[in-house]
């Protein structure tokens, strides 16, 4: 068959127009494309200190049963979960990462004709799940600062682009890449005013990470407004990035739907196991917050130095503003085998997303900075 087949033609139009999404890189591929040594990542928000001790022997434990296919319910999991949090087993809804619930919701409640909502500079999988449908995304530009958090999601201009199509909206609480994040007030009078017809996704990946007293507890909302969705992730503060496990909290019957359209055995048996001990595992994980909040404050203090503005974040990693495009800087810090993430994919060209490292990772990766910027 010629090379020049226009094999895009036979995609659907959704899929037609798509970029794949643009993780961080991989030290591996960092070593082998500029023959750099010892590098350092800090562009995937992943926990430096890894995992719990127990999540990890927990998967070695089920090595042995890897030639059976894994619990394809994750009873065990979802019992784990709903001890933790203290709601109904029947509203949890597990997945490959919490990305694959984002897809499940799309392919459950979208299609052609219809409209999510979503903010600028948010999460890149919900213009990538919505577009794959075919469905059509209205994105609300982003405060400016006059009225809101610069940068954050502007929920009155949300609420407002809400219509008769609109069958999901997406909010991300704290937001990625920007790290701004929705009071309690603010974010319950906006689920009060959506219609219940509209599903209302609230991504709350990095929720473990967040400190401060107005922050919304959103479970409590699940026995208010039977269109919530929650989710969340075990790949931040849990550690578990590389075995991909998530889940979602919601009614039951909006669990119901989830499920028919969920791929059977999405979370692997090593995850499984793994997720359910590092949800009991509480010492790791304030040591994994504490560890958090020290590299925070090591990078405000580098940003006042260098004389750079970020974006405040109450997540795992900052957005720094270079003061000029960031395309450049990002290569020159490869070069020092330094590792970030650049975000104008995001609508943010001047910026990198740099993600709280290990004290001495962190106070490598300000040298770094500080030379290439000279």
């Amino acid at each position: 068959m010629s090379a020049a087949f226009p094999f895009c033609d036979l995609a659907t139009p959704g899929v037609q127009g798509l970029r794949p999404y643009e993780p961080g890189k991989p030290l591996s591929e960092l070593e082998r494309e500029y023959g750099v040594r010892d590098a350092i990542k800090l562009a995937s928000n992943e926990n430096p200190l890894g995992p719990s001790p127990a999540a990890l022997e927990a998967a070695r434990g089920t090595l042995g049963e890897i030639a059976r296919y894994p619990d394809g319910n994750g009873f065990e999991l979802k019992r784990a979960i709903a001890n933790r949090y203290n709601v109904d087993i029947r509203g949890i809804t597990p997945g490959n990462g919490s990305n694959d619930v984002l897809e499940i919701i799309a392919r459950a409640f979208l299609l052609p004709g219809l409209e999510a909502v979503f903010s600028q500079h948010a999460f890149a999988v919900y213009p990538i799940v919505t577009q794959a449908i075919g469905a059509t995304a209205r994105v609300v530009r982003a405060h400016d600062g006059s009225r809101g958090p610069r940068y954050g999601h502007d929920l009155d201009g949300m609420a407002a682009t809400i219509t008769d199509k609109t069958r999901v909206v997406f909010i991300a609480n704290p937001n990625n890449p920007t790290g701004t994040w929705l009071k309690r007030d603010e974010l319950e009078a906006f689920l009060e005013r959506v219609p219940r017809r509209v599903v209302v996704v609230l991504d709350e990946a990095y929720v473990e990470y967040v400190t401060e007293a107005e922050y919304p507890d959103s479970i409590p909302w699940l026995a208010r407004f039977p269109n919530l969705i929650l989710t969340r992730t075990f790949s931040k503060a849990y550690g578990l990035a590389g075995l991909r496990v998530g889940f979602a909290l919601s009614h039951p019957e909006l669990t119901d739907i989830l499920n028919r359209v969920r791929q059977p055995f999405n979370v692997n048996i090593l995850a499984l196991a793994a997720a359910s001990v590092a949800l009991t595992d509480r010492a790791h994980l304030e040591a994994s917050l504490k560890l958090n909040q020290t590299g925070m404050q090591q990078w405000i203090e580098a940003t006042a130095e260098l004389g750079l503005e970020y974006i405040p974040s109450v997540g795992n990693f900052l957005c720094v503003d270079v003061g000029r495009l960031a395309a450049p800087v990002y290569e020159a810090l490869l070069r020092e085998g330094v590792i970030v993430r650049p975000v104008a994919n995001y609508g943010l060209p001047n910026h990198l997303r740099i993600t709280l490292g290990l004290a001495q990772e962190n106070r490598r990766a300000i040298a770094a900075l500080r030379k290439v910027l000279v």
